[in-house]
């Protein structure tokens, strides 16, 4: 009987546990990620991702790029750009792993404004 509930408690403990480990910052990693191998990038890059593009499932996301306006330049997304924001996004999902939720934060927002405003 003893045996059972020490079981029984080992489980729940371990399934508390789980959703624990994840950190605001690989939850940025990985909306940012999903952007970045969106059908809108592929656009941008004129490629298509490894196993075909994503969706954001973000009820935010537009159905087409914003029209730019001549002081939007900054934010215009183009191949090189969305080349280096993946970079980005590896560098911060390295930097979260090792406990560094300033630097990946810091991260992500530099992979963000190198994407631009992606369609």
């Amino acid at each position: 009987m003893k045996l059972r509930l020490a079981l029984a408690l080992a489980a729940v403990s371990a399934a508390t546990v789980g959703p624990a480990l994840a950190t605001p910052c690989a939850d940025e990693v990985s909306t940012l990620e999903r952007r970045l191998n969106s059908a809108g990038a592929a656009e941008v890059t004129g490629t298509t991702p490894p196993g075909g593009t994503t969706s954001s499932n973000s009820p935010k996301a537009l159905d087409s790029a914003p029209k730019l306006t001549p002081g939007d330049k900054d934010v215009k997304p183009s191949a090189s750009g969305v080349d280096e924001a993946k970079k980005l996004v590896a560098q911060a999902r390295e930097e979260d792993k090792a406990g560094k939720a300033e630097e990946c934060r810091q991260t992500i927002m530099k992979a963000k404004e190198k994407a631009g405003a992606l369609p």
